[in-house]
């Protein structure tokens, strides 16, 4: 009797896989498993894989850009940037870069901790931001260094498109928008001048009025949110507030400064309308009083500011737990919009992305908007490729805040 060749016979993996492939169901074990999608993540587990260097960059309009390179040419990408203080944080990014040389950048949550511990005066907005982007471009380069995703190292996908959201202030702007595809939008209250602390029947009757013009603009079947900025009075939100209540907008944000939890908590009770804040609240230990105190119901972690997506995915454990939504900040460029997408697909208490760009221009392959919802990235890390050759004549910008004065008596007003 012949002995077939070797080449023929079926080892145990392709034999069994093969007798028991109708019946749904896998039989290899979990280290077959776990080295089957090993062969396709570009560096091993126990490859070395070290952080080589920190390079950011200014881009236009007002944004800072970071990549944090490997030795294994895995590059991450991050924005480590607080609006107005782009040189600031470059500064901070530069600081923390020597922590960083050398070492293995999969140890995202261990970085984190390390740069935001050992600065011994923890937290602030520059520190934070700075923080967050570096955050951004290690699980970038995680996602990267094992070909998934990052939604899929946060536990995989919880839905199959993310909602986004574009900002209009006139009817024309929210008609041209919505035949762009969005369905949600945001904008803000309409002003003649800044806002007083006590504003005339005339002003809040202005902005009611404005907000009743988009609503008719957009229908009944839109969502539009309205943001004060933190620019106006406890005492003229409440007023407006009630004025806007019949149009029903999706949400208040920034009824009044965001560092005062307690008149937000009481705003938040004197109305059905639900509040938002976030953008200028940092960390877990920020929003722990946000939900304590129930000054909001939808939180707007930046995770450019925030504390990344390390960070920002605790917060939004933290919020579920209070019922509470998150629908993150995000007036920033294209990487901090992919980084709060991978947030999106992880996380069941997701309400609306905030854009400003999709990455036209920036992106070799720009997000598209399909009936207000963007489809979940399938490349690896945060799925987004920068488009140098569009960006070399984007570098580089001296954006600055604004500056806002009473034009009765020159006083300093918010903007």
């Amino acid at each position: 009797m012949s002995v077939p060749s070797r080449r023929f016979l079926p080892n145990r993996r392709s034999f069994l896989a093969g007798s028991v492939a109708g019946l749904g169901f896998s039989v290899l074990s979990g280290a077959e498993r776990a080295e089957e999608r090993a062969k396709d993540a570009p560096i091993a587990g126990k490859d070395p894989l070290k952080i080589t260097k920190l390079e950011t960059f200014l881009v236009e309009p007002r944004w800072l850009f970071l990549k944090i390179h490997t030795n294994a040419g895995i590059t991450g990408l991050g924005e480590p940037i607080l609006e107005g203080r782009a040189k600031t944080c470059a500064e901070a990014v530069k600081e923390i870069e020597p922590y960083l040389l050398g070492k293995d950048p999969r140890q995202v949550v261990h970085h984190w901790q390390a740069i935001y511990r050992h600065a011994f005066y923890r937290g602030g907005p520059i520190l934070t931001s700075a923080l967050s982007g570096i955050d951004i471009a290690l699980w970038d380069i995680k996602g990267k260094a094992l070909g998934v995703p990052v939604y899929e190292l946060l536990g995989g996908p919880t839905r199959q498109r993310v909602r986004v959201y574009a900002h209009a202030k006139t009817p024309e702007k929210l008609k041209e928008m919505k035949a762009k595809g969005f369905t949600a939008f945001k904008t803000g209250p309409a002003k003649k001048r800044p806002a007083r602390y006590v504003e005339t029947s005339s002003a809040i009757r202005h902005v009611a009025d404005s907000f009743a013009e988009l609503r008719k603009a957009g229908g009944d079947d839109v969502d539009i949110a309205i943001d004060f900025h933190g620019a106006i009075s406890p005492a003229t939100a409440k007023l407006l507030i009630k004025a806007l209540e019949p149009y029903q907008p999706m949400f208040i944000e920034e009824p009044c400064q965001a560092q005062n939890h307690d008149i937000m908590a009481e705003i938040a009770r004197g109305t059905h309308l639900p509040i938002a804040t976030g953008e200028r609240v940092f960390t877990k230990w920020g929003f722990r009083e946000v939900l304590e105190k129930k000054a909001a119901t939808i939180l707007q972690p930046d995770l450019c500011h925030a504390g990344g997506i390390t960070e920002c995915r605790l917060i939004a454990g933290m919020a579920e737990a209070y019922y509470a939504a998150i629908a993150p900040h995000c007036p920033l460029g294209p990487i901090a919009l992919a980084a709060g997408v991978q947030l999106a697909a992880s996380i069941p208490n997701f309400l609306a992305q905030e854009q400003v760009t999709l990455g036209e221009g920036y992106l070799k392959q720009p997000f598209a908007v399909h009936k207000g919802y963007l489809d979940l990235p399938t490349g690896p890390g945060l799925g987004i490729e920068l488009d140098e050759h569009a960006l070399a004549n984007k570098i580089d910008h001296d954006w600055k805040n604004r500056e806002e004065y009473d034009a009765d008596d020159g006083s300093v007003v918010d903007w």
